[in-house]
């Protein structure tokens, strides 16, 4: 797993502008594994302050990872009008968030269909530019 600095390609992106670009985000992925192979899963997420996200999600194998303490990541990308392509992925042990913690209404909306909240610290926070 990558430590905070460290990038894959392109120039890193600071903290600050990873937690803004997350804080801005709705939808990303969660990337764990299952039966031992990576999967990714449609996600809606939050900011909880600046310690971590809250994510929607009615697939089992969320569930079987907040159950078990799994560590999980979370990707987001986009694109800048220049054409430079970002990316942030956080990770960190999920586990199911408290009742009372406020959420964006798209996760409400979520909830209402049956979807479960999740809690994710940011234990580990990367970003790059790819270029």
């Amino acid at each position: 797993m990558s430590t905070w600095g460290q990038t894959h390609s392109g120039e890193q992106l600071s903290r600050e502008d990873c937690l803004t670009r997350l804080a801005g985000a709705d939808l990303a992925r969660i990337i764990l594994s299952v039966r031992a192979l990576p999967v990714a899963v449609p996600t809606r997420i939050s900011m909880r302050a600046t310690d971590g996200l809250l994510l929607t999600s009615s697939e089992n194998s969320v569930a079987v990872a907040s159950r078990r303490g799994d560590v999980i990541s979370v990707q987001i990308d986009g694109l800048e009008p220049g054409g430079l392509i970002w990316s942030v992925m956080a990770s960190g042990i999920v586990r199911a968030a408290d009742d009372d913690v406020a959420v964006r209404i798209s996760q409400i909306d979520a909830i209402n269909r049956g979807e479960v909240l999740y809690f994710m610290p940011l234990s580990v926070l990367t970003g790059h530019y790819s270029h």
